[in-house]
């Protein structure tokens, strides 16, 4: 039996081209109406979280938190900082408060303004640690690791010492300026060790290379210049332990120390 012509086979294959489904010739792109409702859906959520921060009174600010305060009180940092109460929480300009504080309230060494939702500003406060006073009249001034004359007080707080600035009319003056010699002065207490600072009561300043301090009990002890500080104070602190009876010490040249007296 002859098989199906050529004309047959054409005319069979046509006929089933025709009965198979078009393929897709790429992805179907989504509809005008559906672009039109997702844009209007992100409209919505939009205008609801502008007016929720904005409009509502769910984030407005209604307390002030203030932590790390210990001469400053709470009330003195929450005044100086005008926190706006019943202002979004959302429109609050945190750098603006923080430089706001440090401007108004020196002691302050440094402050974290945070917003704390959904209704609370947090002022984390740093203040400022003296390391020497500066004695004016019968008041004193406070002066921090950095140098910086941050307060006037009545009083004299506790275990800081006091700055004796003596220099002589000499090179070392009018090279460094008493600026740069008070500068020196705060480099050397700022670095003693925890048990000589405490005991120290003045740091005495003639010349950039003559700092001296008057500890406790009369002992004194010859620093030098504020070179080679670490190094000054651990030699100090082996020095007091093999002469604890001794009541100079010269650590001015770390390398060939010297105790005395009793």
């Amino acid at each position: 039996m002859a098989g199906p012509t050529t004309a047959q086979r054409g005319a069979g294959q046509q006929t089933d081209d025709q009965a198979r489904p078009p393929r897709p010739t790429g992805r179907r792109r989504p509809s005008r109406r559906l672009l039109l409702v997702i844009a209007v859906a992100a409209l919505l959520l939009a205008s609801g979280v502008v007016w929720a921060l904005y409009g509502s009174s769910w984030f407005r600010v209604e307390q002030v938190r203030t932590t790390g305060v210990d001469v400053l009180t709470p009330a003195e940092v929450e005044s100086a900082a005008a926190v706006p109460i019943g202002a979004p929480l959302v429109s609050v300009d945190t750098d603006a408060m923080a430089a706001r504080l440090r401007q108004k309230l020196p002691r302050i060494d440094s402050v974290d303004v945070v917003r704390s939702w959904p209704h609370e500003i947090g002022l984390k406060v740093t203040e400022r640690q003296p390391v020497l006073l500066v004695k004016k009249g019968t008041r004193f001034i406070e002066v921090d690791a950095k140098g910086v004359r941050f307060a006037t007080v009545d009083k004299a707080p506790g275990r800081v010492p006091l700055l004796e600035l003596t220099p002589a009319q000499s090179a070392s003056l009018r090279r460094f300026g008493s600026g740069r010699l008070v500068r020196e002065a705060v480099r050397v207490a700022g670095g003693l060790p925890r048990a000589v600072a405490e005991d120290t009561q003045v740091v005495r300043v003639t010349s950039y290379d003559s700092i001296s301090l008057r500890l406790t009990g009369g002992r004194t002890v010859v620093w030098g210049s504020s070179e080679e500080g670490a190094v000054k104070a651990r030699v100090l602190t082996a020095l007091m332990k093999a002469a604890p009876k001794a009541g100079h010490f010269d650590v001015s040249a770390p390398t060939a120390p010297a105790a005395s007296g009793s």
